[in-house]
């Protein structure tokens, strides 16, 4: 049954032809279920096609060639083959004498649901790529190539088209190659006008300089890189937040408008760490995503290690403490939530933390020193006091 229609559904008493009720002789008739006519089915030797099933191959032909150029613009060294084969090739740079590969994939979550709603789609195709090139990156690897997965019910060309713009866009600001992807219109499958989308990138690091985290010490310093805003994780209760607030919306946080604050894209820290990496001696990087700073930065923690942040040592935006009291939830629950306002974590050794901050400043990046590795006694692996 097609999205959309009404099945009428007949259902026949279960007691029999006739039924005796009170002395009156009740009759009950078997009468032939009735089905509303469908135009494609009124004439069985009628030809049917894949658009009259849902699928326009014309427009996805047509965004194709929409896509091409915007991918074009990504290519780098090392592609071989791009977008319109059946797979895409890239070759290793022969720069890399033990190169490892680091793979992530992610999505932007219920983030859509607002593009939908709001009929912004230009920027969450920047989002998809820096949820997975963010990841990649705190490997120590250099985001190579990435493809992309857009699925939905009924194809609308200029909306997928924004969509991958926006990738396009995402995979230049972190030197990676669009090489490949997949569109599938599915329909049924999705409400009118929403749609999904999946992301993969693969990225290259020399086997001597993978970071693990392992080499972090007491007396390390933690840099945190500012976030762009609630970035890809957290909508959720966001949206709930919008609900709660109704009419009574800012109409301007941080300086932009209220949309555009909200959907702000996920930041993209590739070159700028990249830069860095190369000059200093980073032991651990975390990208602070779900779970935020109290949940991520334990990944990069070795045993026996905690994160001792400093309360106030960066700022919180207008967004987030709208957020907050809106929510109505404590600075823990921020924490664990949110980025709250740090976006990349960077752990190095006092002596070089000053240092590698004006790297990462000169790149472009705000940078706060936001606290200290200590060693782990009872407490949590990540205090902020």
């Amino acid at each position: 049954m097609g999205q959309g229609m009404a099945a009428l559904k007949i259902v026949r008493n279960s007691i029999g032809p006739t039924t005796a009720v009170a002395g009156v002789i009740v009759l009950l008739f078997d009468l032939p279920l009735f089905r509303p006519p469908d135009p494609m089915n009124s004439n069985p030797t009628t030809p049917l096609s894949y658009k009259d099933a849902g699928v326009d191959i014309d427009a996805g032909d047509a965004l194709v060639d929409r896509i091409k150029p915007l991918a074009k613009k990504t290519m780098r060294e090392g592609v071989l083959a791009g977008i319109g084969g059946f797979g895409a090739l890239f070759e290793v740079p022969k720069r890399y004498k033990e190169p490892v590969l680091v793979s992530g994939t992610d999505g932007v979550g219920t983030k859509l649901k607002l593009a939908f709603e709001w009929n912004m789609h230009d920027t969450v195709g920047i989002d998809l790529v820096a949820m997975s090139v963010n990841d990649v990156l705190v490997q120590g690897a250099e985001p190579l190539f990435f493809l992309d997965y857009f699925a939905c019910g009924k194809l609308d060309v200029d909306t997928a088209a924004a969509v991958v713009g926006g990738i396009a866009r995402g995979c230049e600001l972190s030197g990676c190659a669009l090489i490949g992807g997949e569109t599938a219109e599915m329909p049924g499958m999705y409400p009118a006008g929403e749609y999904d989308l999946a992301g993969f990138a693969v990225g290259a690091v020399e086997k001597s300089l993978i970071l693990t985290g392992q080499d972090v010490k007491p007396g390390d310093v933690v840099l945190g890189l500012a976030s762009a805003g609630v970035h890809s994780n957290g909508f959720s209760l966001v949206r709930k937040v919008i609900e709660r607030a109704d009419k009574d919306l800012p109409a301007t946080l941080d300086g932009r408008p209220f949309r555009e604050a909200v959907m702000a894209p996920t930041r993209l820290y590739v070159k700028p760490v990249l830069a860095a990496l190369a000059k200093h001696p980073i032991k651990a990087l975390a990208h602070i995503t779900g779970g935020g700073l109290l949940e991520n930065i334990p990944r990069v923690l070795p045993e026996g290690t905690a994160a001792h942040l400093r309360k106030g040592s960066w700022p919180q935006s207008e967004l987030f403490a709208w957020l907050q009291k809106v929510a109505g939830i404590d600075d823990i629950e921020m924490n664990r939530t949110f980025n709250n306002g740090i976006g990349m974590v960077v752990v190095i050794t006092a002596a070089e933390a000053a240092a590698c901050a004006a790297t990462l400043r000169a790149a472009g990046e705000t940078v706060h020193e936001i606290g200290t590795i200590a060693e782990r006694g009872a407490g949590a692996a990540v205090v902020v006091a």
